[in-house]
């Protein structure tokens, strides 16, 4: 009996992830992003539709947390440093300034206009806060959406990043509700250490992942995707275990991972870009099962109006006020405005007030869970339409696949890295022999607007040009210099 339980299970979620690919694509042929459709075929399935019973918000936490872990890893490994440098100080503003004023407004107005108390209003406001990675990164991808100017790498990082302070900011509050005696100012340390430890852990431990996956030698390539995956739960839990902001901590780690060379990578990268889209898909089937629609409709119309006031009041003001010293053109501020999609997170983190049995709890879960149905739906479905009129859509540069591929030694001896020749450099227009690259560089192939060229001493280089050499750290530092440096005026 135990085996044909595991297996009907086993059957139901093999179905249920068909079934949710299946309306993806569909949805994506029609417009609707697929992170609502994943919710529609878990609230389908539920218990008012073809009846799974599934009610454990702690399974569902746990879920949500682990999904959420591989996503910020990934979404740290899809960020380009060198594109995310000059918008940290911004992102840092949105994911601070930005997320306390969305709280803020958010609670001011379910105090207000519902007379919600303060510290459950701020708990709603908190657990709704944040940007959500998922959603953020899947919907761009979905759309293939380009966008001009700081915009794409600034939501990236901000969708990244301001995740652990809605954390902190729901996991205080639930704080300051179990116990009134304390004040707000004693939550203060708490956010410092969090944060600290989150940041310190991540630089460090990124760098140690680093170090591993180039010195451990494997016996077959399919176990560094296990140890890819040891490597991420260990960064996440160790830095939670200290006391810091695991979220932080991996999604830190991804970054300083994506920006290196390291053994396996296309490959490692692949295997994470593979593992997200699942972690999406199941944390929202999960998040789906755990929704009745029926207790959904008595608090509909409170809910719509809290959404409403999240996407047109809230989320504006909040990124405005956080880039207001920003030298931005006001377009592109206003486009981050409206990409503020709510995902799973708050969903996520709806379920903590449920654990802790705060007063009302049911009501700020359902209120949450129509909040991310309107702003997906919303805003998600009018991303393309909005970049479109606020003049900010550019086409994804296309990046062609190379037909040579190249595994590490682990030994950082060699490289096999693609550099752009730079328009106006000392090697636009130049021979390569005349270039007196490294001896110990060799140029294997020059990718010219999509067509192969081998190279030879005599082969021109021209601006735009991609160029595959083969080299070790020093030597590959000596050729993006020759091809990145302006030429003689």
């Amino acid at each position: 009996m135990g085996e044909v339980h595991a297996e009907l299970f086993l059957l139901i979620v093999g179905v249920l992830l068909m079934g949710s690919l299946l309306m993806s694509r569909i949805g994506g042929r029609l417009g609707i992003p697929g992170l609502l459709l994943f919710l529609g075929v878990g609230m389908l399935a539920g218990s008012d539709g073809l009846g799974i019973q599934f009610h454990d918000y702690r399974l569902a936490q746990a879920i949500g947390t682990v999904a959420l872990c591989f996503i910020l890893f990934q979404g740290g490994l899809d960020t380009n440093w060198a594109h995310t440098r000059p918008v940290v100080r911004r992102g840092l503003s949105l994911a601070t300034v930005g997320v306390l004023g969305t709280a803020g407004i958010m609670a001011a107005f379910v105090h207000y206009a519902f007379g919600f108390p303060w510290l459950t209003a701020w708990l709603l406001g908190a657990v709704v806060s944040s940007t959500d990675a998922s959603a953020v990164f899947s919907v761009l991808k979905e759309r293939q959406l380009g966008l001009k100017g700081d915009v794409a790498p600034l939501l990236e990082f901000e969708s990244g990043g301001n995740d652990p302070m809605a954390v902190f900011l729901t996991v205080g509050l639930l704080e300051l509700i179990a116990n009134p005696g304390l004040g707000v100012l004693s939550i203060v340390p708490l956010f410092v250490k969090q944060m600290l430890l989150g940041a310190v852990f991540g630089v460090v431990l990124g760098r140690a992942a680093l170090w591993v996956l180039n010195r451990l030698q494997l016996q077959f390539e399919g176990l560094y995707s296990v140890l890819s995956l040891a490597l991420a739960l260990t960064i996440f839990a160790g830095t939670a275990v200290a006391g810091g902001s695991g979220f932080l901590a991996i999604y830190i780690a991804g970054v300083i991972l994506g920006n290196a060379d390291f053994i396996h990578k296309r490959s490692l990268i692949g295997f994470h870009d593979g593992l997200s889209w699942l972690m999406q898909v199941a944390m929202f089937l999960t998040l789906g099962l755990l929704v009745n629609p029926r207790e959904l409709l008595p608090t509909a119309g409170l809910a719509i109006a809290c959404a409403l006031v999240l996407v047109f009041l809230a989320r504006p003001v909040s990124v405005y006020l956080a880039l207001a010293r920003a030298k931005m053109p006001l377009n592109e501020k206003s486009m981050v405005a409206w990409v503020g999609l709510r995902g799973a997170v708050p969903i996520v983190l709806a379920t903590f007030p449920l654990l802790a049995g705060v007063p009302q709890a049911q009501t700020l879960f359902n209120i949450v869970f129509f909040i991310v149905l309107v702003s997906v739906l919303l805003q998600g479905t009018t991303l393309t339409l909005v970049a479109r009129f606020l003049h900010v859509r550019e086409a994804l540069p296309v990046n062609a696949a190379s037909p040579i591929t190249y595994t590490p030694t682990g030994h950082d001896r060699n490289n096999m890295v693609e550099v752009e020749v730079a328009p106006g450099s000392a090697a636009d227009g130049q021979r390569i022999v005349d270039l007196k690259l490294p001896p110990e560089a060799l140029v294997i192939l020059i990718n010219r607007a999509g067509e192969y060229l081998i190279p030879r001493g005599a082969t021109d280089l021209r601006g735009g040009d991609q160029v595959l050499v083969l080299a070790g750290p020093e030597e590959l530092r000596e050729v993006r210099r020759t091809l990145g440096r302006p030429g003689p005026a």
